[in-house]
């Protein structure tokens, strides 16, 4: 692994900032480079093979960067897609925010009562639910479908009312369950951390996967070795499929600096081809069986 590559990271849209931000105040003489994939936002909503075709294009695409390890900073992706990519690109160490996010609230809870906020497919996977119970037998794990959280986010209204509105309305269910670790099973949702705190009661434990895999990114560079030698601040670099001046006004808010460095990049022209991608999903998805 060479200690000069990049991270790469991906998600949907903006919610994987949130991986870049804690990788920044983790790893601040990294490089990094974050393709938000605005032209199928949002992930939750499309079919598994469709997530695991975009998934492993843009894999690909960060490899072709330079990146020495990727990190899914997508939900849905680490759900149905880290596998295959593991196995298309073993030479690459690859990073799920799904498994990170769960060992920290295992280490977190005192009661094992767990809900998950996560999207729609990201609920309908059970991948959650999975890793909950494979760390903790005796769980008890409660997942809410949130469809309308992501379209908040990527509109710049998280402290609205309509945003307030929807958190009540999905910690409800989990509230009832006496779920007291609750996982924000979404890059986009730790955007909406202050308005959830908002209809929570104080003993209620919110985990941000973003900061467990950070760490987990940093341990994996400093075993192999990786870890950039630069003593300056690394630089970052954003790609985007569509809408590269919405991306940026909404970055800016959420990381609170410019981001000056966006392109727009084209599925078929720089993302791979499709019929690359339909036999790599199609071999991928075999080959786990």
């Amino acid at each position: 692994m060479n200690s000069n590559g990049v991270i790469g990271v991906f998600d949907s849209g903006v919610g994987g900032l949130t991986v870049v931000k804690a990788l920044s105040q983790r790893l601040s003489q990294e490089d990094i480079c974050y393709v938000a994939d605005e032209a199928h936002v949002p992930y939750g909503d499309r079919s598994p093979d469709e997530i695991r075709r975009f998934a492993l294009g843009i894999t690909r695409f960060l490899i072709e960067q330079g990146a020495k390890i990727v990190v899914m900073g997508c939900n849905m992706s680490s759900a149905v897609a880290l596998g295959p990519a593991r196995r298309l690109f073993p030479d690459t160490p690859m990073v799920g925010v799904i498994e990170a996010g769960v060992r920290a609230a295992v280490r977190a809870s005192d009661d094992c009562r767990f809900g998950v906020l996560a999207t729609t497919g990201t609920v309908n996977t059970g991948a959650y639910t999975r890793e909950i119970l494979r760390l903790c037998p005796d769980a008890i794990v409660c997942e809410q479908p949130c469809p309308r959280f992501v379209p908040i986010v990527e509109s710049g209204m998280c402290d609205s009312e309509e945003a307030e509105s929807a958190a009540r309305e999905y910690l409800a269910p989990l509230l009832a369950q006496r779920c007291r670790t609750i996982i924000l099973g979404c890059t986009h949702y730790p955007f909406l951390a202050s308005t959830i705190a908002r209809v929570v009661t104080s003993d209620i434990i919110m985990i941000d996967p973003a900061e467990e895999t950070a760490t987990e990114v940093a341990d994996i560079l400093h075993k192999c070795g990786a870890l950039a030698t630069e003593k300056n601040e690394g630089w970052h670099r954003y790609f985007v499929t569509a809408s590269p001046e919405r991306f940026t006004t909404v970055g800016e808010r959420f990381l609170g600096k410019a981001i000056t460095e966006v392109e727009e990049i084209q599925w078929g022209r720089d993302l791979g081809e499709v019929e690359w991608l339909e036999k790599t999903v199609e071999q991928t998805t075999k080959s786990a069986l």
